[in-house]
Protein backbone atom coordinates (compact mmCIF):
# COMPACT_ATOMS: atom_id res chain seq x y z
CA UNK A 1 0.00 0.00 0.00
CA UNK A 2 2.71 1.98 0.89
CA UNK A 3 3.90 1.68 -2.80
CA UNK A 4 0.61 3.28 -4.04
CA UNK A 5 1.17 6.76 -5.12
CA UNK A 6 -2.51 7.57 -4.83
CA UNK A 7 -2.70 6.71 -1.02
CA UNK A 8 0.88 8.68 -1.25
CA UNK A 9 -1.60 11.80 -2.01
CA UNK A 10 -4.10 10.91 -0.12
CA UNK A 11 -1.56 10.81 3.09
CA UNK A 12 -0.20 14.29 1.94
CA UNK A 13 -3.60 15.68 1.50
CA UNK A 14 -4.18 14.43 5.08
CA UNK A 15 -1.23 16.20 6.82
CA UNK A 16 -1.82 19.30 4.75
CA UNK A 17 -5.53 19.59 6.50
CA UNK A 18 -3.96 18.56 10.23
CA UNK A 19 -1.37 21.18 9.61
CA UNK A 20 -4.05 24.12 8.23
CA UNK A 21 -6.20 23.30 11.42
CA UNK A 22 -3.25 23.33 14.16
CA UNK A 23 -2.14 26.57 12.82
CA UNK A 24 -6.24 27.47 12.89
CA UNK A 25 -6.29 26.27 16.42
CA UNK A 26 -2.64 27.93 17.01
CA UNK A 27 -4.58 31.54 16.16
CA UNK A 28 -7.47 31.02 18.07
CA UNK A 29 -5.53 30.26 21.36
CA UNK A 30 -2.90 32.81 21.08
CA UNK A 31 -6.03 35.60 19.75
CA UNK A 32 -4.74 38.98 19.29
CA UNK A 33 -4.75 40.29 15.99
CA UNK A 34 -3.53 37.54 14.11
CA UNK A 35 -6.65 35.72 15.10
CA UNK A 36 -8.74 38.47 14.13
CA UNK A 37 -7.17 39.18 10.43
CA UNK A 38 -6.79 35.42 9.78
CA UNK A 39 -9.18 33.13 11.38
CA UNK A 40 -12.29 33.05 8.70
CA UNK A 41 -9.42 32.58 6.12
CA UNK A 42 -7.51 29.45 7.95
CA UNK A 43 -10.99 27.79 7.97
CA UNK A 44 -11.89 27.95 4.73
CA UNK A 45 -8.78 26.86 3.74
CA UNK A 46 -9.31 23.73 5.88
CA UNK A 47 -12.86 23.32 4.40
CA UNK A 48 -11.40 23.20 0.91
CA UNK A 49 -8.74 20.76 2.11
CA UNK A 50 -10.61 19.10 3.74
CA UNK A 51 -13.07 18.23 0.39
CA UNK A 52 -9.94 17.49 -1.53
CA UNK A 53 -8.72 14.89 0.95
CA UNK A 54 -12.56 13.27 0.97
CA UNK A 55 -12.54 13.04 -2.79
CA UNK A 56 -9.22 11.52 -2.85
CA UNK A 57 -9.79 9.32 -0.10
CA UNK A 58 -12.92 7.86 -2.14
CA UNK A 59 -11.32 7.54 -5.05
CA UNK A 60 -8.88 5.66 -3.11
CA UNK A 61 -11.32 3.28 -1.57
CA UNK A 62 -13.17 3.21 -5.26
CA UNK A 63 -10.02 1.75 -6.89
CA UNK A 64 -9.17 -0.28 -4.16
CA UNK A 65 -12.32 -1.84 -4.47
CA UNK A 66 -12.54 -2.33 -8.42
CA UNK A 67 -9.08 -3.86 -8.19
CA UNK A 68 -6.99 -1.27 -9.57
CA UNK A 69 -4.07 0.80 -8.83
Amino acid sequence: MINDPLFIVVSVACIAVLVILLIGIGGFAKGGDFNRKHANRIMRYRIGAQFVAVILILAFVFFRRMGGA
